[in-house]
């Protein structure tokens, strides 16, 4: 499996991002920068950061981009994309996955591992997770508060669309254990296709050893191993 990861004025977890996938998982990689307009890999992941200064809100100007087009028209195709925070906001922003993300109900940054249940395992990023299992990510955002509206919320949750949702260590999920407020403690979801996630929690932050925590990496491994 080919990677690209997306370059956009104001990423900067993009070569933390490119960094586990070529030295940890041993993948070809590549950037794909804002202006280009052809993808020829078969996953793109959006990096976190503050695409464009976040003006306008976080991912709105990074939507409009001759990239964010090139891969709308990869995910309409069945192709492979992963979107980490701002990379969430920015799959928000293209209409290739539903709701919205706010400011976070404390209205401040918000920068601390947090533990997350696995609610669907029967997906290209979480097949080789447990349902009902906890891994640990950190979060590190400012607009994290996921929101849809009620008659959206019940979609996804009856589709199985939600992928992660903030717990406490032993699983439970509960508003002491909602970082930002996000609806029903949600923290990751999937389109209806299933070939597009978008999440709020930094996997490449939890990848390897050095770090403490290599909790991610069963993500990446669904990726690239299922």
């Amino acid at each position: 499996m080919k990677f690209g990861v997306a370059v956009f004025p104001g990423s900067n977890c993009d070569y933390d991002t490119f960094y586990v996938i070529d030295e940890i998982l041993n993948k070809p990689v590549k950037f794909l920068y804002w202006e280009d307009r052809n993808i020829d890999v078969d996953c793109v992941v959006i990096p976190g950061g503050f695409s464009f200064g976040d003006y306008l809100r976080p991912g709105a100007l990074a939507s409009k981009t001759p990239l964010a087009e090139a891969i709308y028209n990869f995910a309409q195709k069945g192709g492979l994309v992963v979107g980490i925070c701002n990379g969430f906001q920015i799959l928000t922003e293209m209409h290739l996955l539903p709701g919205v993300l706010i400011p976070n109900k404390q209205l401040k940054f918000v920068c601390k591992p947090v533990y997350l249940r696995v609610e669907n395992e029967n997906t290209p990023f979480t097949r080789k997770l447990e349902r009902g299992s906890v891994i640990k990510i950190p979060i590190a955002h400012h607009d994290g508060n996921f929101y849809a509206p009620p008659g959206e919320l019940k979609k996804l949750e009856e589709n199985g669309q939600v992928l992660l949702r903030y717990c406490s260590p032993e699983g439970e999920v509960s508003s002491p254990y909602n970082p930002n407020g996000s609806a029903n403690n949600i923290a990751g979801i999937v389109n209806k296709g299933g070939n597009v996630f978008g999440l709020m929690p930094h996997p490449e932050r939890a990848s390897e050893n050095e770090l403490g925590n290599n909790s991610a990496l069963f993500i990446w491994y669904s990726l690239i191993e299922g």
